[in-house]
Order: C-alpha cells, then sequence, then structure tokens
C-alpha cells in the first residue's frame, strides 16, 4: 500500500486516505515532536513506552520521486498503532549558502499498513538527492490525541534518476516545440586554440569522450555518468550554414554529418531543458552500434528513429544521406567515442564568442511550464 501523493485535495477532504497528513507549514493538525522527543505542552501528543520503536529501517525501490520503507520492530504493543509518523528532510548541504532559506521539513503521516510502505510524492521528493528519514510508531486515540514511540535511528538515502518513462514524458514535450526541419551537413564543434593543440600534443589527434556536466535537468540520467563529445548541428535559417558565433571558443572543428550519423549508430533523446530563457535545449545521443555508450543509452533513454522523428533525422534519397534538424529547439549532440581530427577541419570563426549562451553546468528552470513534469525538477 503506497501513502498518497499529499496533493491539497486530499490534505483538506475528511474522507480522503490522508485525513491525517500533517500540514507542513502550519502544523495545524498535530504538533510532532521533534527527533529530540521535544514537544509544546498543547501539542496533542502523549508519549506511551508500550509502543515499539521502529528500528533496522530499510529502504529499497529507489525511484526520482519514491522509495519503499520498512523495519523491524517488538511486536509488544504492536496491535496499538494505528499510524506511522515520517520525518522525511533534505540533508544539509555543506557548501550550501548560508543565507538562503533551509527547505521546509516534510512531516508525513500514514494509516498504518503492512511493511513495506511507497512513500511517493513529486512536491517533496526531487531525483537525486541525499535524504533523511526518520519513523514513529502512533496510536490514535478516542479523542484525537495520539500516544507515540520515540524516533527510530535517523537513515540516509538518495533517490534516483528519472527514468525512461520520464525521459518519454520530456521527450513529448519537446516534440511539441520542435518545429520544421531544416537541412544540415555538418556537425561542429567549437573550442578555444589550446584545446585542439592539446588534442593533437597529448591525444595522438584524436578528441576524446569526457564526462556530461550537470546541466539540464536534475533527473537526467546521463548528467555526470554519460561519457561523449559535445557537437552542435544547428543552422542560420537564411544561409543554411552554421552560425558564425558561439559561446565556447573562436576555433571550430566542422565534421561530414554521415561520418558522425549513419546507419551503422543509434539515436537516442537524453534531456529537454531550458535556462530561464525563451529559447529550449533538447540533448540528443549519437553512440556507435554496438560501443559502450550505445549499451549505456540502451538501458537508460528512449531511442529515436534515426529516419523519422521531430529533432535529428537520416535518411536516403536518390543513394545521398540527407540531414535535417528541428529549427525552433537548440540541439546539443554527444558522441560517444572518440573523434579523429583528420575526418574534419579546424579553423577559426569570423564571428563573436557569446559567453553568456554557455550551457556548462546550467541550471533547468524549475518553473518553466514548457519543459518541465510532474516529478522532481
Amino acid at each position: 500500500m503506497e501513502v498518497p501523493r499529499l496533493d491539497r485535495s486530499s490534505m483538506s477532504s475528511p474522507t480522503s486516505p490522508c485525513e491525517d497528513v500533517i500540514k507542513n507549514l502550519s502544523l495545524e493538525a498535530i504538533q510532532l515532536c521533534d527527533r529530540d522527543g521535544n514537544k509544546s505542552q498543547d501539542s496533542g501528543i502523549a508519549e506511551m513506552e508500550e509502543l515499539p520503536v521502529p528500528n533496522n529501517i530499510k529502504i529499497s525501490n529507489i525511484t526520482c520521486d519514491s522509495f519503499k520503507i520498512s523495519w523491524d520492530m517488538d511486536s509488544k504493543s504492536k496491535d496499538r498503532i494505528t499510524h506511522y509518523f515520517i520525518d522525511l528532510n533534505k540533508k544539509e548541504n555543506k557548501n550550501s549558502n548560508k543565507f538562503k532559506h533551509k527547505d521546509v521539513p516534510t512531516k508525513l503521516v500514514a494509516k498504518a499498513v503492512p511493511l513495506p510502505m511507497t512513500v511517493r510524492g513529486h512536491w517533496f521528493l526531487s531525483p537525486r538527492t541525499e535524504y533523511t528519514v526518520a519513523v514513529q510508531t502512533a496510536s490514535k486515540q478516542v479523542d484525537g490525541d495520539y500516544v507515540v514511540s520515540e524516533w527510530s535511528e535517523i537513515i540516509e538515502f538518495c533517490t534516483g534518476d528519472y527514468s525512461k518513462v520520464h525521459l518519454t514524458q520530456l521527450l513529448e514535450k519537446a516534440e511539441v516545440i520542435a518545429g520544421r526541419m531544416l537541412k544540415l551537413s555538418v556537425f561542429y564543434r567549437n573550442q578555444h586554440k589550446e584545446y585542439f593543440d592539446y588534442i593533437r600534443d597529448q591525444h595522438g589527434n584524436a578528441m576524446q569522450p569526457s564526462v556530461k556536466d550537470n546541466s539540464g535537468s536534475h533527473g537526467s540520467p546521463i548528467s555526470g555518468k554519460l561519457e561523449g563529445i559535445f557537437f552542435s548541428c544547428n543552422t542560420e535559417f537564411n544561409t543554411g550554414k552554421p552560425p558564425q558565433d558561439s559561446p565556447y571558443g573562436r576555433y571550430r572543428f566542422d565534421i561530414a554529418a554521415e561520418k558522425l550519423f549513419n546507419p551503422n549508430t543509434n539515436l537516442y533523446f537524453g534531456d529537454f531543458y531550458c535556462m530561464y530563457t525563451a529559447y529550449h535545449y533538447v540533448i540528443l545521443v549519437i553512440a556507435p552500434v554496438g560501443s559502450p555508450g550505445d549499451e549505456f543509452c540502451k538501458q537508460r533513454l528512449p531511442q529515436l528513429n534515426s529516419k523519422d522523428n521531430k529533432f535529428l533525422t537520416c535518411t536516403e534519397e536518390d543513394g545521398i544521406m540527407v540531414y535535417h534538424h528541428a529549427q525552433d529547439v537548440i540541439l546539443e549532440v554527444i558522441y560517444t567515442d572518440p573523434v579523429d581530427l583528420s575526418l574534419g577541419t579546424v579553423a577559426e570563426i569570423t564571428g563573436h564568442q557569446l559567453m553568456s549562451s554557455s550551457t556548462a553546468n546550467a541550471k533547468k528552470d524549475p518553473s518553466c511550464k514548457t519543459c518541465n513534469i510532474s516529478v522532481g525538477r
């Protein structure tokens, strides 16, 4: 049995299965004692030693917005337990801004059900986030007061990444705004001159995959895990060529599209996000069939039909490979294998280096209705 999602309607309805949910901010329904056992004199909660204290807490089946919890307890007075109090808090980050308001702790009250019990709620659980949890057992009296046990030990756990189901929801939202398709002929990568000199001198002319940064959705399964090389492919509407400006450096490596994207590669959807701006980014992954990157993506990302999707296509016309990209989103393409500079050309661009457009470690706007889904951001 699950702890219900705690929305406003379930909190206010007297007949809801969540009738005993504690209001986080006002705590008008019940004033819980804290983990040290302190409570107000008029709290309506009495303490009864006979109620068993949860111990040996186990957390399992962790997702980005849910987990299962179970524990052991003495059978003494077990039949008197009517509710469980669950104290859930984000683990304090030592590097957090000390002037920032702390997150409001989440106090959950659930009717006593067989364990393990599922705790689910996208508004108080975020993906890839460390939490602490402690549990009390309680017995609701006829007058509405509670008697409670001592708090259990505090357990730490970390929520998971977006699943394929969540990513498919993001994919569908991205498709809505992708726009019409424009032709492209090359993928390109901008960097500083020193980067390309380093590749030639230290890596035998081959650009090496590196771990993706933490830009984009907080729950993206590729952030901090997938290794690849970032490329762009968007073209200017009026010229059909790559733009001459870039936030990443004044030197550009161009490579013919068919050398990276062809029938021997698979295409995956990786993320959809914005950075408090009107335009949106879509991350795609190109992986050679059977490569380590391909195996990584197969397990975690929705695969796209290379010939028929809303973002980036590769089709054959009269024996020639033809490529198209979506006009209304900025595509960030990750190629998961090394790429030799001899496969393309490096040249200086004539435009400006627009540093403000960089997406390096950029955080997603959690309030954007276009690119967010109903799970942690």
